[in-house]
């Protein structure tokens, strides 16, 4: 939805009845007893049993029975919570209809019995619905008056108004959504209106009561309309200069008269002369400009109606195919009858296309079916960049049994990585209730199809073993899920966890030491585990206390393996795969950036594996060995290699400090700190923990780069050579990226239906973070100046300076 575009409800079109929540009675009860009676009275205040009385009065007058809440005696603090629901409904209000609410205190007498009563109007001076939170103050001793104008208003008078009242009003706004949530700035919020709410109270005593009422909310703002009405009431133009809001009830709507234009233009009987046609230089340009476009780019009406009057001189043109198939109105059945005959004779177009085509965009089975016939021409090794995404992608199928299901397992069948992996993210997809039947679908396929297999003369498993393979994977999480459970029972420090997790290894789980037959390792498929390591086998120092597991091979090797519970590590496993593939992407242009893509597998919503690699955090190092280079000097000593170690060494560490710059840039990684980057004895630099990504960020203030000050200096400072080739490999990597721009965007565009946290709460605005990295409108020179200065921003602000925003970030590291 555009920032112009204002989305409503009409009254006169909600055929529900009036609803509302009475909450609670905020300020004490007025004494009724003489000063001179000793009477407790916080036992005065129990014996009080109140109710509230809402009735509805539509241009003054009654209208319906009235309805009461339930008794409430709860002493000082009274708390109905109580839904209210009106026999009047929405579509019979009026623009002067109000709720008169009474509160009653059946252990007085007749007299004394009327606490306070007041009047709210349902609709604002906007002729809009009152949604959410409303607060409104008693008249003391006085019923709720119906009259227009009332007697008794609800509203706090203006002149009477203080910071308390605004700031009701705000949190009724961000209650709503209205107002975006920054957890680390709403709790700082929050704790401040706490202080002001004392500070009010202690100001103004107790002397006003207030009750507090929820109206319910709809998706969208409920304008008031009469009935039958086939337009809004006129708002009173006033003489002064006033804003007057007036509501098109067309908005959103096609334009029937261009709409009938563009299909004139478009007129199937010009296809011989189409045929025939070829832009002008001019037009030309417009084409390739549009060509160019990101796949997040919506095409306006013009540039929709040049592509398709060109259209057959762009079939040589491979990048045109995902542009035209968007000009095409696949509501005309000739028309999308020409568009699929066209597909099927354009150039064979690139995978990084094909992926935008199976994107939400495209729904057209036909469009899907062909963007699988692309997808059939990659290897096995791209095929596996892109599974996570494409099993994401299911979601956007027509069919539970769809052409992309059908390949996904088919050449899943001829790889056992393939298929071990595709099994993992389809079962973790199963949790998810909207689409559970379609992965389920997907799973007793890949399990139908595999247990058909046969074996090979060559000794190869058959289809049976092959599939009880993966199955004991799932038996060996099991354990190790139970296994978490049980260390976690123990008290005391995490020493005695340790033992008791080797204890357990070694006595009652002792199969886990020697399986029966070999298991895949769910990370690393074509490797065989034979059983765990007791001795060199921990845990580490944390809240949800993860396993540190040893694995033996069945080639005599070992391998390390971390196990979480606890924690929803899905996105871990997406930025993981992303910088497998971006590490791929600058190889392929001959870069090596050192970069260290561990593997990462999310077993289940909250549980997962991670690949062990032995490393110390720069905290770790920084306090133990002063810097960075005094830790490497005592891995990769050299007395004339600069700064005392080896140059293979020190280039190792500027390389995978670019690279992790520039990946961390892109994918807007927050929550950066000297104990989740880790620094491996080659010289490897690198991250961990992506709780947060796509810009945010739970620290104020962050740089735009994630550098830190002890990265600077360990490549002799922001004035050495060491640090100016740095610089280098940054903006190299950053152009190269660029280049794949396409391809990363379509692979997020496919994620943006699942459920990984960062992604689910905003996709389009996620999706759009992630493109504006990429300074699309640069060329590569601008791009670079561009990065340059970015790095020396960030920079800059981890050293002493007297601007306010650097000194912000220098916070950031700290």
């Amino acid at each position: 939805m555009s920032g112009n575009e204002f989305r409503f409800f009409l009254s006169c079109d909600i055929n529900l009845p009036v609803t509302f929540r009475v909450e609670r009675l905020e300020g004490l009860l007025p004494s009724t007893k003489s000063p001179n009676s000793v009477i407790d009275p916080a036992t005065e205040e129990r014996r009080s049993e109140l109710y509230v009385e809402c009735a509805l009065y539509i241009d003054g007058a009654p209208f319906g029975l009235p309805v009461r809440t339930r008794l409430e005696s709860a002493g000082p603090s009274y708390c109905w919570n109580e839904l209210i629901t009106l026999s009047t409904k929405y579509r019979d209000l009026t623009a002067h209809s109000q709720l008169a609410v009474t509160v009653w205190d059946v252990s007085r007498g007749k007299d004394e019995g009327l606490i306070g009563g007041a009047t709210l109007l349902l609709f604002n001076s906007k002729m809009q619905l009152k949604t959410g939170k409303q607060k409104l103050r008693l008249w003391p001793g006085k019923e709720a008056d119906g009259s227009f104008p009332t007697n008794t208003p609800g509203k706090v008078p203006r002149h009477e108004r203080g910071e308390l009242e605004r700031l009701e009003k705000l949190v009724n706004k961000y209650e709503r959504g209205q107002i975006q949530a920054i957890d680390w700035l709403d709790r700082l919020t929050f704790k401040a209106m706490d202080k002001t709410k004392e500070r009010e109270s202690c100001r103004n005593g107790s002397s006003h009561l207030y009750l507090v009422i929820d109206f319910c909310s709809f998706e969208h703002r409920v304008v008031f309309q009469e009935s039958g009405a086939n337009f809004l009431l006129p708002s009173p133009i006033a003489s002064t200069n006033e804003l007057v809001i007036v509501w098109d009830p067309e908005l959103g709507k096609i334009n029937p008269s261009e709409h009938k234009q563009l299909k004139l233009a478009r007129s199937l009987t010009r296809g011989t002369i189409d045929r025939d046609l070829k832009p002008s230089s001019n037009e030309r340009k417009s084409i390739q400009r549009i060509l160019k476009y990101p796949p997040t780019r919506t095409l306006n009406g013009d540039e929709r109606q040049l592509l398709w009057k060109f259209r057959f001189s762009l079939m040589s043109e491979k990048r045109a195919l995902t542009k035209f198939l968007r000009c095409v109105e696949w509501s005309d059945v000739q028309e999308a009858k020409q568009a699929l005959e066209m597909m099927g004779r354009w150039e064979m177009i690139d995978v990084c296309d094909a992926l935008e085509l199976l994107s939400p965009v495209f729904e057209r089975e036909e469009v899907r079916a062909y963007a699988v016939s692309v997808l059939e021409r990659a290897d096995d090794e791209e095929l596996q960049c892109y599974l996570l995404e494409l099993v994401q992608a299911l979601r956007f199928e027509r069919s539970d049994k769809s052409r992309l299901s059908q390949f996904l397992v088919q050449r899943s069948l001829n790889n056992i990585e393939l298929a071990s992996f595709l099994r993992w993210y389809v079962a973790v997809e199963l949790y998810d209730p909207a689409y559970a039947k379609r992965f389920y679908c997907t799973y007793e396929i890949l399990e139908e199809n595999m247990m058909k297999l046969a074996g090979d003369p060559n000794g190869e498993e058959d289809g049976f073993k092959l599939w009880q393979s993966l199955v004991r994977q799932t038996e060996l999480t099991a354990q190790l899920c139970s296994i978490t459970r049980d260390v976690r029972n123990v008290r005391g420090n995490t020493q005695k966890k340790i033992e008791k997790l080797r204890q357990l290894l070694s006595g009652l789980l002792s199969e886990l030491t020697y399986f029966e037959e070999p298991i895949r390792s769910p990370l690393a498929p074509g490797v065989l585990i034979t059983g765990i390591v007791p001795s060199e086998s921990s845990i580490f120092k944390s809240a949800l206390h993860p396993l540190r597991l040893t694995f033996r091979t069945q080639c005599g090797g070992t391998c390390k393996i971390i196990f979480k519970k606890g924690d929803d590590i899905r996105q871990d496993q997406l930025v993981v795969q992303m910088v497998s593939l971006m590490d791929r992407l600058l190889k392929l242009e001959n870069l090596d950036l050192h970069l260290t893509p561990y593997k990462v597998l999310a077993t289940g919503q909250d549980e997962g594996m991670l690949e062990f690699i032995p490393s110390r955090s720069l905290a770790q190092i920084l306090s133990e060995h002063r810097s960075i280079i005094s830790y490497l000097q005592k891995f990769h000593p050299d007395d004339h290699g600069p700064f005392g170690i080896t140059a293979t060494c020190l280039e190792t560490f500027i390389k995978s400090c670019a690279g992790y710059s520039v990946i961390t840039y892109i994918l807007g990684i927050g929550d950066r700190h000297l104990d989740n980057l880790l620094l491996r004895d080659d010289g490897r630099l690198f991250h961990v923990d992506f709780g947060f990504i796509l810009g945010r960020d739970p620290k104020p203030f962050p740089p735009p780069m994630k550098l830190c000050k002890e990265m600077v200096e360990a490549m002799g400072g922001a004035e050495s050579q060491y640090y100016t080739r740095f610089k280098s490999y940054c903006c190299e990597a950053y152009n190269i990226l660029r280049k794949s721009s396409n391809l990363i965007l379509n692979l997020f565009h496919l994620i943006a239906g699942s459920n990984i946290p960062d992604i689910a709460s905003d996709p389009e605005k996620s999706i759009l973070k992630l493109q504006e990295k990429f300074r699309l409108d640069l060329d590569d020179e601008a791009a670079i100046h561009f990065f340059q200065d970015l790095i020396n921003e960030s920079v800059s602000a981890l050293f002493p300076q007297m601007v306010e925003t650097i000194h912000r970030w220098a916070q950031y590291w700290r």
